[in-house]
């Protein structure tokens, strides 16, 4: 086993997996806000929102496409880079992937055309319906991601097969209302919606900077507003069950991202800053608010809240528990009628995972040294210090879009942009420049999930470095490589065909006599 192979593979699918994101997001946000403006247009009838419409969906067009073409990518590794995970999960996995590609991505796909080219064919309500089913489609897509996903954070509803020596489905409604997948689809959806508006905000905020499209932006900005409020609300709200979710199912994650060393009394407060040592296992200069991460945590007073080397024992004895199990496993490998092995895996087959890490230290789990297995139960704990600073830039813009939506709201709906010059334009520029923060949180927030569930690729089941195909360094250095060159020619043509619909605008050919000279229809004044 070659290391350096693990961590390429890893970082080859953290890029594309990252890359991939910036898309996602967006398209979930945009396809519901263009379902609420045209919702607008069919209710009054005003031409006007019918272009604010257009031109959003135009924007959702380019984003969409990208989207698709790296997601597509990602589905090809887990066959190229990660074929044992495949071979060990992936009657499992496979499922949800399988649903996504047959349920969600082709009931987007079949609407999408007609979303795009049907706004002259079909009736107002007909085309209305086609735009609510490609937002149908793009939010199932990621719920049937977000349930495969959830099943590695919280491996539910399967079992180990010990004639097949792999793991297969006992209950898939188990893997569907996994709890950890729903707090994770409401969680990630939230995010894309709060995604979609500072996005729809700032080109507005924009817009009405230079003083161009003034009665779109207008309209634009009080929708993103409003959508934006909600959506950044309910993504604390569902954050909050994230942290829930994680006691009964991510101790250590959630004992990572909190540098939480050592258990406290509960209710444990939750440390607003602090300069966690990996080193010394301790973390320096804590501040902290009393009660509040027991209150999340276990929605209680009384509750505790479990440290990192509370957890490391545990794990220590979880790996000499599954020695038993993984022994159990050969004995059967050889003769599958052996019932005393048999009898013996079912005692300590939940355990298994945990003897599986000391193969990192040792060829048979069954020759390992105490030593061995004390630093099997330490590789149990994530990357601290990462965890600590993304949570906190993560929670800290969470609670900042709160505060940026509900004064977008208040200076659109409520003053209707009458608030005094000097504060409108600050709040306009800073809006403009607002735009990539949700970006930032949103990536955070998978790096968070994921470095968070090391070091297993099914947390408590397979551990990541025996999860990567059997290739070398070369190899993966040429596809990464390749694949920074191609994604960086995407990004690029992304960002420049953006820029050109944004500097175009909102115009609408419906009435070429009616254009303006500078080739612009005019707009209704207000």
């Amino acid at each position: 086993m070659d290391m350096a192979v693990i961590e390429l593979s890893r970082l080859q699918f953290a890029l594309t997996a990252l890359y991939h994101f910036l898309f996602v997001p967006l398209t979930l946000g945009l396809s519901f806000m263009l379902v609420i403006m045209e919702s607008i247009y069919v209710m009054t009838g005003r031409e006007i929102w019918r272009t604010v419409t257009r031109f959003w969906g135009k924007l959702f067009g380019i984003n969409f496409v990208l989207g698709v073409a790296t997601g597509i990518t990602m589905e090809f590794q887990f066959g190229t880079n990660w074929s044992y995970f495949s071979h060990y999960v992936g009657d499992i996995f496979g499922a949800p992937l399988a649903i996504e590609g047959l349920m969600a991505f082709f009931l987007e796909a079949t609407f999408v055309g007609l979303m795009f080219f049907g706004w002259d064919k079909l009736s107002k309500l007909g085309h209305l319906f086609v735009t609510f089913m490609v937002a149908l489609g793009s939010n199932l897509s990621a719920l049937w991601i977000l349930v495969a996903n959830g099943w590695m954070q919280n491996p539910v509803g399967s079992r180990f097969n010990t004639e097949t020596m792999r793991m297969e489905v006992s209950d898939f409604m188990a893997v569907l209302f996994n709890p950890v997948a729903q707090a994770k689809f409401v969680h990630t959806v939230s995010a894309g919606y709060v995604c979609a508006s500072v996005f729809v905000l700032g080109i507005s905020a924009w817009y009405l900077l230079k003083g161009k499209w003034t009665a779109v932006a207008k309209r634009s900005f009080t929708v993103a507003a409003a959508f934006g409020l909600a959506s950044s609300l309910s993504v604390v709200v569902l954050g909050d069950e994230s942290g829930y979710a994680l006691t009964d199912n991510q101790k250590m994650k959630l004992a990572s991202l909190e540098a939480m060393w050592h258990t406290e009394p509960a209710p444990a407060g939750i440390a607003i800053v602090g300069f966690p040592s990996v080193a010394d296992r301790e973390t320096y200069f804590e501040v902290k608010i009393p009660y509040v991460l027991g209150l999340i945590a276990t929605r209680s007073l009384t509750g505790e809240v479990s440290g990192i080397f509370e957890l490391v024992a545990r794990a220590e004895h979880r790996i000499e528990h599954g020695i038993k199990a993984y022994d159990a496993v050969e004995q059967l490998k050889i003769n599958q009628n052996d019932m005393a092995a048999r009898e013996q895996f079912e005692k300590a087959k939940a355990d298994l995972g945990y003897a599986l890490l000391l193969k990192r230290f040792v060829a048979d789990p069954r020759n390992a040294t105490q030593e061995q297995i004390e630093q099997a139960a330490w590789s149990t704990v994530p990357n601290v210090p990462v965890m600590f600073w993304v949570f906190r830039v993560m929670a800290g813009l969470g609670f900042f879009f709160i505060a940026f939506f509900a004064f977008a709201f208040y200076m659109a709906s409520i003053q209707r942009f009458g608030v005094r010059e000097g504060i409108r334009r600050n709040f306009l520029r800073a809006a403009v420049w607002a735009i990539p923060l949700p970006w930032i949180a949103i990536e955070f927030g998978w790096i968070l999930a994921e470095v968070g569930r090391q070091p297993w690729a099914i947390e408590g089941t397979l551990p990541t470095f025996l999860a990567a195909s059997s290739l070398t360094v070369a190899q993966l250095w040429t596809t990464i490589i390749g694949f920074t060159v191609i994604y960086g020619l995407l990004a690029v043509i992304e960002v420049r065909l953006m820029l050109a619909a944004i500097r175009k605008g909102p115009a609408e050919h419906r009435a070429p006599a009616l254009a303006s000279p500078n080739g612009y229809a005019p707009i209704p004044a207000e």
